[in-house]
């Protein structure tokens, strides 16, 4: 109960909280949709006034693509321009596959300065923090892709699945990406610092994308190599993506990669959720 005063000091009348807001009632709550989108458009703010963060989606893949193309081009391919052909679907992989860390270390950063705190007492779908910051990633994602492709393009990469197989490649990564990316929310939480887990995520991420088929044909690897090489998800999408790029992709090779990105989803989305509700 609050106390209105008039000018003289005078008091003459007596209000309820409640009639403070408009029709003395509350505003409902916003829908699952309206929150996830108002965090989506949170991040992109992030990205608006703090743009050097887009560093690891446009300078890195140039240097990534340019390097292993004409530093091993020749050495492993005996041309620069055949190994090109081999390369930018799987450098593709590795690029945006090391980028899905940082959805978890914004995560732990928000966790360490106590706007995480905030958002739990919020009256939102608890989820919606995340899927937002999750979905703006994909744009992130996007980016990359279109970068390394454009830049494929003027080095002389042609890829034989035309358009249709290129957007299609890109979706497959988008999607692998997007269920990959939840590892390391659940990370972000984990962690206690921003440095820590990114050493985590190199630790994991960095053998993933070396020991796997982005570089070499695994055929020209020890037998004993082959067996971790064939089942490793970025030999998995990378085998897809260059299926897809050159137009002999199979949908067993697509169905891999499906299955591959549900099982991150269903391992690591639930547990997120339950340290993200859980955390202190």
């Amino acid at each position: 109960m609050s106390v209105q005063i008039d000018q003289d000091h005078t008091e003459y009348q007596e209000v309820h909280p409640l009639n403070a807001v408009a029709g003395g009632k509350r505003p409902d709550p916003p829908s699952a949709m309206a929150s996830t989108m108002a965090f989506a458009h949170r991040a992109l703010l992030r990205i608006k006034h703090v743009p050097e963060q887009m560093f690891d989606v446009t300078v890195f893949p140039i240097i990534f693509l340019l390097m292993f193309t004409y530093l091993f081009g020749g050495a492993i391919a005996g041309s620069t321009g055949e190994y090109l052909q081999f390369l930018l679907p799987g450098i593709l992989v590795m690029t945006v596959s090391q980028i899905t860390m940082y959805t978890g270390i914004d995560l732990n950063n928000d966790i360490r300065k106590g706007i995480f705190d905030r958002f739990r007492t919020l009256p939102i779908w608890l989820p919606s923090a995340l899927i937002g910051a999750l979905l703006v990633d994909v744009i992130r994602y996007s980016l990359a892709s279109a970068i390394m492709i454009g830049l494929g393009l003027i080095l002389g990469f042609r890829p034989e699945g035309g358009a249709l197989g290129v957007v299609g490649a890109v979706l497959v990564i988008l999607l692998f990406s997007f269920s990959f990316s939840w590892i390391w929310t659940a990370a972000g939480i984990i962690m206690r610092s921003e440095k820590s887990l990114m050493m985590v995520s190199f630790l994991v991420v960095f053998p993933l994308t070396f020991v796997s088929n982005v570089f070499v044909d695994p055929s020209t690897l020890p037998s004993w190599l082959q067996g971790f090489v064939n089942i490793n998800p970025i030999s998995i999408l990378a085998t897809a993506v260059r299926g897809l790029m050159h137009g002999n992709g199979t949908w067993e090779q697509v169905g891999w990669v499906v299955v591959v990105s549900a099982i991150f989803v269903v391992i690591f989305a639930p547990l997120t959720m339950y340290l993200y509700r859980r955390k202190e």
